[in-house]
């Protein structure tokens, strides 16, 4: 029977509970939002982690990056910050990305919501009647 909650789920989920904690307290890069950790996917070998990302208030493509960029240059300080809170034999490389997902179900959302109000809008609408001679 295989294990329903993986070693690497696991470690990923500890991860982001710590790192959360870090990257607010430790972080003082004005360069860097609220930053919101949605996801962490660990490597099957514990050597990588993909840390994905969203950042409050910016919606610009350019501070997004910026705070991308700092966040991985920070990468080695955080790393070595985990490796004190978590016990692991060896912490996984952290590679941060943007989560686009927040923006995309945003964005898919106000497309259903623009949908219903059309569609709502043709149902109150008179039907023109049939007119036969």
């Amino acid at each position: 029977m295989a294990k329903e909650y993986s070693r690497t789920q696991r470690i990923g989920d500890q991860m982001q509970r710590e790192l959360a904690q870090l990257i607010r307290r430790e972080v003082k890069d004005p360069r860097v939002g609220l930053v919101t950790i949605t996801a962490v996917e660990v490597s099957r070998d514990v050597g990588h982690a993909k840390i994905f990302i969203t950042v409050m208030g910016q919606d610009n493509a350019e501070d997004i990056a910026q705070s991308i960029k700092v966040l991985n240059a920070a990468a080695g300080f955080l790393r070595m910050q985990l490796a004190r809170e978590m016990k692991l034999r060896s912490v996984p490389q952290l590679h941060f990305h943007y989560d686009e997902s927040v923006v995309r179900g945003a964005h898919l959302s106000a497309l259903i919501e623009r949908a219903v109000a059309e569609d709502n809008q043709h149902a109150a609408a008179p039907a023109p009647e049939d007119t036969k001679e």
